[in-house]
């Protein structure tokens, strides 16, 4: 393609997108105009339709790794540059349209944020969400890494940083590196103690949501964060 006819078809992306957004868009158009951001002089087409046979779907462009990226043919560090910008802003976005609204009924809303800054990690990472009076997020803080179970995880050291946040609610989020999100005896045995640690410091856990391979286990959705409390104050009772 002359560079003429090169420009030619970049503007006639570009128009397009202006008028009706990415709707009538191939995914590989997507990725093509991603990719000219960062050499907007370079005819990107060839580029964005190998990338789509190598990661499948537009998603899977968007989630694969630099280094992943780089190994299609034609696609260098500059080429890179439109699709980590996009990532960047994605989550940036999503980070604050959650900040803005209440997330105790929206397990999928929270799987959605937590999901691009948790997808790669190679070890389990447990996060607490603090929650004030009105469930607005006040603070969201990693408190432990590793392999996760009832012997490094400390009900008491979670209650100290809901204290420090004034949090009123919680919810906890950790990652399966092995992309099953299905909880285990462990995973299970943990909400609970952390279920009966709120009640016993009148700080309610909301959920606790695993995060897999484009998927996630919510326990507020499964029904446990209830039985766990009901657990508790039939507990409480016999007492």
């Amino acid at each position: 393609m002359s560079p003429k006819s090169q420009e030619g078809h970049r503007k006639r992306l570009r128009e397009k997108f202006i008028r009706s957004g990415v709707l009538g868009f191939h995914d590989y158009e997507i990725v093509e105009l991603l990719l000219t951001l960062g050499t907007p002089q370079k005819d990107c087409k060839q580029q964005a339709k190998e990338a789509i046979r190598k990661f499948k779907t537009l998603r899977g462009v968007l989630e694969a790794p630099m280094e992943e990226l780089q190994k299609v043919r034609g696609i260098g560090p500059h080429n890179v540059f439109g699709i980590k910008l996009v990532q960047e802003v994605a989550r940036e976005f999503l980070k604050e349209k959650i900040l803005e609204k209440p997330i105790c009924k929206s397990s999928k809303e929270t799987f959605d944020y937590l999901y691009h800054s948790m997808r790669d990690l190679k070890k389990e990472v447990f996060k607490v969400i603090f929650l004030d009076g009105k469930n607005q997020i006040v603070n969201i803080e990693n408190l432990f890494e590793g392999t996760l179970n009832t012997s490094s995880i400390y009900p008491r050291e979670v209650m100290k940083s809901a204290i420090k946040n004034n949090a009123v609610g919680l919810i906890f989020v950790h990652n399966h590196p092995s992309g099953n999100p299905e909880p285990s005896q462990s995973d299970r045995d943990i909400t609970e103690d952390l279920v009966f640690a709120g009640s016993l410091m009148q700080i309610k856990v909301l959920d606790h949501i695993i995060i897999g391979d484009n998927k996630y286990f919510s326990f507020a959705d499964e029904g446990l964060i209830k039985e766990y409390n009901l657990n508790f104050l039939s507990i409480k009772k016999e007492k």
